[in-house]
């Protein structure tokens, strides 16, 4: 079974070695976050559904920034899917996967990211024709270690670890075959978001675009 968007899943992953992981509280944040990543080079945004702000943002940052990919993450059920859709969200990320959702999944007209962390959750969702799908809880679900383990087994998968994920983490699962990009947050840490400190999130976002995956 085939998914339909599974090529352009993963030349989203490619767009760059890190998708920032942000969170947003009002519109000039957004606006100052999404312009301090782009500017460094991170050119895929996940939006995390976690804040009244989070939509209108996406639909913001999609016609303010047409050069970049304005996604939506911790999509959790066709409800939330559908609201992210509707704002102009241009991939969507779930941190898991249940039946309705992934019913849903499937006739997504945009790139759908789902979320596993076991052998047994990748491989039913390479049966419902995903072949990239984002490996979370990274950090507490095994590491690069364990990730590295399912290569061998499920060889066609392709990962996007996130979840704990630093520098120095985002280095040991970049070097693995079966990792295309990391997510992660700490270029928008909350303590550089609450200093308004947008040209450290622009140094940080580049230093993570100039990391490289070995695939």
């Amino acid at each position: 079974m085939s998914y339909e968007h599974a090529d352009a899943t993963l030349a989203l992953m490619k767009l760059a070695p890190v998708i920032p992981v942000m969170q947003v509280m009002d519109a000039a944040d957004a606006l100052a976050q999404a312009r301090a990543v782009i500017s460094g080079g991170l050119l895929a945004l996940e939006i995390t559904l976690r804040t009244p702000a989070a939509l209108p943002a996406i639909e913001m940052l999609s016609r303010a920034f047409p050069e970049a990919e304005i996604g939506a993450g911790t999509v959790t059920t066709p409800e939330l899917m559908e609201a992210a859709l509707d704002a102009g969200a241009s991939f969507l990320v779930s941190p898991g996967m249940t039946r309705r959702l992934l019913k849903a999944a499937r006739k997504s007209p945009v790139p759908f990211l789902p979320g596993a962390a076991t052998a047994s959750e990748a491989m039913a969702l390479a049966e419902r024709g995903f072949r990239c799908m984002k490996f979370f809880p990274a950090e507490p679900a095994g590491g690069a270690k364990y990730l590295a383990s399912l290569a061998g087994p499920l060889p066609d998968l392709i990962f996007c670890p996130t979840g704990g994920v630093d520098p120095e983490k985002a280095r040991a699962y970049l070097a693995l075959k079966n990792v295309a990009c990391v997510g992660g947050s700490w270029m928008v840490a909350p303590k550089l978001i609450a200093a308004r400190d947008y040209e450290s999130v622009e140094r940080l976002s580049r230093e993570a675009a100039a990391l490289r995956p070995a695939g």
